[in-house]
């Protein structure tokens, strides 16, 4: 069977700049930092590239990483990301921010984080983006939707850049999470969102893929958090496959009204036909009360078509014979005046 490689993830050149060396456009695991290589992998990480471009005195390295989905992308970028601001028009992207280094930047297009470091002027590092852009490989269906859970915390008093959103335990540990890793039950796909707000006060949101798994770790995180003085305001609340909880510096009243205040919405749809079972179900009583429906319709038609037929034969039949057509007194009634009347009255004949 004939497999076409996969096309690469950088392109030979980026404006004037050209590629120096050909980037791994392998399974992303080949050439990672060792440091990111385990958060990288449990987001998800599918292909991996990193160049070189140059032009005389002008210089720019650009590392792509591919994840599954937008899920991952979103985890890898805030893993990535460090608090600053970003040198790339936010209107190319879906998210972008510095990543720490003076020169450098990462930034979030579909499931394709980005990160760069260049020497370039503000002008042009916005055209080489765009460009760049435009040669990553695109998302759809499910791949292509954006997790849930960052969209669940409450604005008043977010410090946006305190956001870090985890699918794993080694992401949510590196990104300062409140809990042990165990704890929070990553080994049962959990997902996890921490964010700071203003006051010192922290938020952690955890969903899993069912109710039952929610109130397991839901009861141990609280357990776990009853026993530490150093965790300040605790309050957790589950609501169905959702647990919340408060950590820091809050105002009790404020910690319950936080968790309290927070309602998961859930919408179920179908885009695939119903299950045989209930088709066949549904067909076979629709079929059943059809074919009542028909048979009483036919039988009623059938006795008025009957009953026009002989009723208004009869009548024309005895006009044709000159008699009255709806009277005829020896058959609508029983004459007794006879001789057989009197016997059967029980009397002689008179």
């Amino acid at each position: 069977m004939l497999v076409v490689p996969p096309a690469p993830l950088l392109p030979a050149t980026l404006g004037k700049l050209k590629r120096v060396a050909e980037g791994d456009a392998g399974d992303g695991l080949g050439q990672l930092d060792a440091a990111d290589a385990t958060v990288l992998t449990e987001d998800g990480l599918r292909r991996f590239a990193r160049s070189d471009y140059v032009d005389g005195p002008q210089h720019r390295t650009v590392t792509v990483y591919k994840f599954g989905d937008v899920s991952g992308a979103v985890a890898a970028f805030d893993y990535f990301r460090k608090p600053g601001t970003a040198s790339v028009d936010k209107k190319l992207v879906d998210q972008a921010a510095s990543d720490g280094s003076p020169l450098g930047l990462v930034f979030r297009s579909g499931v394709n984080v980005v990160r760069e470091s260049f020497n370039l002027h503000g002008d042009h590092v916005d055209s080489l983006t765009s460009e760049l852009i435009g040669h990553l490989p695109k998302a759809s269906g499910t791949a292509a939707l954006a997790p849930l859970l960052p969209t669940m915390l409450p604005t008043k008093g977010l410090e946006a850049d305190s956001v870090k959103y985890a699918l794993g335990p080694a992401g949510y540990q590196a990104m300062g999470g409140v809990l042990p890793p165990g704890t929070a039950g990553f080994d049962k796909s959990a997902e996890a969102v921490t964010a700071k707000y203003k006051g010192g006060g922290v938020l952690t949101l955890l969903l899993y893929p069912t109710p039952q798994i929610a109130g397991e770790h839901g009861r141990a995180v609280e357990t776990q958090l009853s026993h530490d003085s150093a965790a300040g305001t605790v309050r957790v609340r589950r609501e169905g496959p959702l647990v919340l909880l408060t950590t820091g510096a809050w105002k009790p009243d404020e910690a319950q009204a936080m968790v309290d205040g927070i309602h998961l919405h859930s919408e179920v749809s179908f885009d695939k036909p119903m299950p045989l079972e209930f088709h066949a179900e549904v067909q076979k009583t629709f079929s059943l009360l059809m074919s009542i429906a028909i048979f009483c319709g036919v039988g009623a038609l059938a006795a008025l078509v009957l009953g026009l037929f002989f009723g208004g034969g009869r009548a024309l039949i005895r006009v044709m014979q000159g008699k009255p057509a709806a009277t005829e007194p020896e058959f609508l009634r029983i004459d007794l005046r006879g001789a057989v009347g009197k016997e059967l009255r029980g009397g002689p004949e008179a």
